[in-house]
């Protein structure tokens, strides 16, 4: 067999897992047969010597194509989809040990249902909880499909699963995520330094990427702390953005309350407001140009 069919048979094994993975995040459409084709387009373009894990590789390519198609989709909203597939009561994940055939079988019998519920979660909530609560994935593997930190991401996958089970309404629902990153906005650019204490957690991270470091550093007001990659602690996040964000606008980011920057019209700087139990717990500023591409911005 030569190296084009030993890649396809190797592709052919994990192909009904990476199936289960794209209908669970996209439904019973065309579109998850669409995923899982186009991973198969990026293995034959990839350095398929080089990957270690295929499998977790493979998953991967296929969540990563299937957010993008969901954020899509938001932005040319259609009625939601479901099969006549048997409900199963309850939700389990799929045991780490289980084979694509059993996870695929596992996948595939949730019912409609929870496809309607599915249906009304943000794209990175819907990601974070079926790779995690169905197919067994940790979060840190996940957290870099999202683009958010491991906190962050665990929390994604809280607010979803709390939705499937019909939790209802509770602290962390949206109006009142939105209330508390207003509060933070408002807060900030009134260089409120006990407002800004009174909405963070005490243990709140602020993580920046590489470019908002730069830019921060480039455009630092005259005694304003230096922004680094990462800032721990109510008080040191406090400094970081009193009398800060004045142009900031509240924004909604793949469907979460948080901040977007913008000039001339043109997105440049996020801010990923994770916030749990009233208060804001992790703040991801991102000013990569490719990162903020990638997510959908509706600014509110």
């Amino acid at each position: 067999m030569n190296s084009t069919g030993a890649l396809a048979a190797r592709f052919t094994e994990h192909r009904p897992q990476l199936l289960a993975v794209a209908r669970r995040l996209l439904g019973p459409t065309g579109e998850a047969d669409d995923a899982v084709q186009e991973a198969w387009l990026r293995l034959q373009r990839a350095d398929a010597v080089g990957i270690e894990d295929l499998g977790a590789w493979l998953t991967t390519v296929v969540a990563r194509i299937a957010l993008n198609m969901l954020r899509a989709r938001r932005n040319h909203p259609e009625d939601p989809i479901v099969d006549d597939e048997p409900e199963v009561a309850g939700v389990g994940g799929a045991a780490g040990g289980a084979g694509p055939e059993e996870q695929a079988v596992a996948a595939d019998a949730m019912g409609p249902a929870l496809l309607l519920v599915l249906d009304t979660l943000g794209p990175a909530e819907r990601l974070a909880f079926v790779l995690h609560d169905v197919f067994g994935l940790p979060f840190d593997e996940i957290a870099p499909i999202v683009d958010r930190s491991v906190p962050a991401t665990r929390q994604l996958a809280s607010r979803a699963r709390r939705r499937v089970r019909g939790g209802g309404v509770t602290e962390d629902d949206p109006a009142r995520r939105r209330a508390v990153v207003g509060a933070f906005l408002a807060a900030a650019r009134e260089g409120d330094f006990g407002a800004l204490l009174a909405v963070l957690d005490p243990e709140v991270v602020l993580r920046a990427d590489p470019v908002a470091v730069t830019l921060a550093a480039a455009n630092a007001g005259r005694g304003a702390p230096e922004l680094v990659a990462e800032v721990a602690g109510a008080d040191a996040v406090a400094r970081v953005f009193a009398g800060r964000a004045r142009a900031a606008a509240p924004a909604l980011l793949d469907g979460e309350p948080g901040l977007a920057f913008a000039v001339g019209g043109r997105v440049v700087s996020l801010f990923r407001i994770t916030v749990v139990d009233g208060k804001v717990t992790a703040v991801d500023l991102v000013a990569d140009p490719e990162t903020v591409a990638t997510i959908d911005v509706v600014l509110t």
